[in-house]
């Protein structure tokens, strides 16, 4: 994997990435030609048009990031890629189309964007079935040593053999004397010098999974490994990396301390965060007021009560505040006690169902934004109820809140909506990695991702 701004993204992803782009360049080149050659005109050099490609290629793969074209779902089936990006490159045009209503001096014809539309369309596919056929061979996956064979070795094994790992473990080493839970793993009294034998073997990186680290971490074999060329990693920076989320199982207090991450940069980037929050829930207030009037006109027609619902969250450093949505349940649905919200929950109304759907509800939330309780991306704004509960049964929850909350966040598009212990706890993992390695760059991503959320409805409760 490539680290870059603090989020690790796939060798695969970022060169199926890269290709992408080329040929979108092409294909937008590509139509410029096809479109002059029929109306019998000379085509300008390509440096006079490099203002209209650039926005072109870079509006187009944008719409592929958010439509989940990069997703482990599109990279292992074709056909999952295909419908995926015919819905990026439809609304990239829609994009484009309206960007030349706006900014004429970018010269985009109408005609041409249709023609670079197919174009596009069958370039990528065909990206996908040559480079997508070496990703089926693990061409891109790295080679993993795991030194140790108990049931952490064993969680590696399960998330190697899942389709979109970008790993293969080549060997297993038995550290200990105990039983191992991986029967094919090598004892280390049966190797001589491990050193020597992890060269032989060639993997890129070599895990530490032991199951007690305590007076068992055989130093001096790790050092050589490690001045040999190999990358030696621990078991939870490992899974934090692979997963995108921070190992509950496996945290403690002192990996938070000493690995990367909550970096005294963050303020930097929370001013330019702060700075980007006033702008867009201005904008997207300004925008979005016809449509929350109309709607609430609805909630309120729909049934009895008020058309907003207010209620206490807990926001920054736990400090309580008061966020506010257009109503999507009936006014008695916590008359026997706070709940969580379940698939076709009883309590939701008719039309709360529709503005759930498509996330109108949550437009509100903007005004929350605007004034700085909370941000657009960030963890969930748990209500005070559940944030004693949860404190209460999981470690570190209190963590999630040294950064503000958000309308969408890392765990909200990585998991789907939670209504258990187990849920939270898994959102929490997704929350965590986000509030240490947060930067402007993950919001973007998260940002772009919430597309595909809403898109094909996922997580929507």
């Amino acid at each position: 994997m490539i680290r870059l701004f603090k989020h690790y993204i796939p060798h695969a992803v970022l060169l199926l990435g890269l290709i992408d782009l080329v040929l979108l360049y092409v294909a937008g080149e590509a139509a410029w030609h096809v479109r002059a050659h029929q109306l019998a005109i000379d085509v300008a050099p390509p440096s006079e048009r490099i203002a209209s490609l650039g926005v072109f290629v870079g509006t187009l793969l944008l719409a592929m990031i958010s439509v989940g074209v990069y997703g482990s779902d599109a990279l292992r089936s074709t056909r999952f890629a295909l419908a995926r990006i015919l819905v990026a490159v439809s609304l990239g045009v829609i994009a484009l189309t309206f960007i030349d209503f706006v900014a004429r001096g970018l010269d985009f014809w109408r005609s041409t964007l249709i023609y670079t539309m197919f174009i596009a369309i069958a370039l990528l596919l065909v990206n996908r079935l040559i480079v997508g056929g070496l990703l089926g061979t693990g061409a891109f996956r790295r080679r993993v040593l795991v030194l140790g064979a108990g049931r952490r070795a064993l969680r590696l094994r399960d998330l190697a053999e899942r389709p979109n790992s970008g790993f293969v473990i080549v060997g297993y080493v038995a550290m200990s004397t105990a039983d191992p839970v991986i029967k094919e793993a090598i004892a280390r009294s049966a190797i001589n010098d491990l050193n020597n034998f992890v060269q032989n073997l060639g993997p890129s990186e070599v895990v530490l999974a032991l199951e007690e680290r305590r007076n068992a971490l055989p130093l001096k074999d790790l050092l050589r490994i490690k001045t040999a060329g190999v990358h030696v990693n621990d078991f939870s920076s490992f899974l934090e990396r692979e997963t995108g989320r921070v190992d509950l199982d496996t945290l403690n207090p002192s990996w938070l301390i000493f690995s990367d991450g909550f970096s005294s940069a963050r303020m930097v980037s929370s001013i330019a965060k702060r700075a980007f929050d006033i702008a867009a829930s201005g904008v997207l207030l300004l925008l979005t007021f016809p449509i929350i009037l109309l709607f609430a006109l609805l909630v309120k027609i729909d049934s009895r009560g008020p058309a907003f619902f207010r209620q206490t969250r807990v926001g920054l450093y736990g400090e309580p505040f008061e966020l506010i949505k257009l109503r999507s349940m009936r006014t008695d649905a916590e008359k026997d006690g706070a709940k969580w919200a379940q698939k076709d929950d009883p309590r939701v109304t008719r039309i709360g169902r529709l503005i759930r759907k498509v996330r109108i509800d949550e437009l509100p939330q903007a005004w929350s934004v605007l004034k700085g309780e909370m941000s657009f991306v960030g963890p969930r704004p748990e209500r005070p109820h559940f944030v004693t509960d949860l404190e209460g049964q999981l470690p570190y929850y209190a963590e999630r809140h040294m950064v503000k909350p958000g309308i969408t966040g890392w765990a909200q598009i990585n998991y789907p909506y939670g209504a258990s212990i187990e849920d939270a706890r898994h959102k929490l993992e997704y929350d965590l990695y986000y509030a240490k390695n947060y930067t402007p760059f993950l919001d973007l991503l998260i940002l772009l991702q919430t597309l595909r959320v809403i898109l094909w409805n996922e997580g929507a409760r």
